[in-house]
């Protein structure tokens, strides 16, 4: 009993299998995927690290910098440019104890002008600095 693909007896096989080569292509589709670098758009900010071991001194002093829904920069309550910003965060830089800045941005805040605020809070080496509002953000 002889199996028999289709053609006639005696003939050659015409037909190519194909299954090697799936095989190498999903393993070379896997080491493409697992090479290919992850794009990450990110503002690098050194944050201040947790230490459990001595708790931060309370600060009564707090500035805070606000970005509204219509892009503004506000310096506790007061609206600034950038420029501006970049004094009051070094003028800030230079008192003892040094003050915490809390950024507030809107939820429909430009992306761009938080990501500018962020880089000049970088350029001043501020350290003590947090997020306020993020609860807003919850159902996002």
């Amino acid at each position: 009993m002889a199996m028999s693909s289709g053609g006639a007896e005696g003939e050659p096989m015409m037909d190519i299998n194909t299954t090697p080569l799936i095989d190498v292509m999903l393993v070379l589709l896997i080491m493409f995927i697992i090479t290919i670098p992850v794009q990450t758009h990110a503002v690098k900010l050194d944050l201040p690290q947790n230490n459990s071991a001595t708790p931060p001194p309370i600060d009564p002093v707090k500035n805070e910098v606000e970005i509204d829904s219509r892009n503004t920069i506000m310096w506790n309550g007061t609206p600034v440019d950038l420029t501006v910003l970049r004094q009051y965060l070094d003028q800030s830089q230079t008192l003892n104890p040094i003050p915490e800045l809390h950024l507030r941005p809107a939820a429909d805040a430009r992306y761009e002008v938080v990501d500018n605020v962020l880089a000049v809070t970088k350029h001043a080496n501020v350290t003590k600095m947090g997020f306020v509002g993020n609860e807003a953000y919850a159902n996002f």
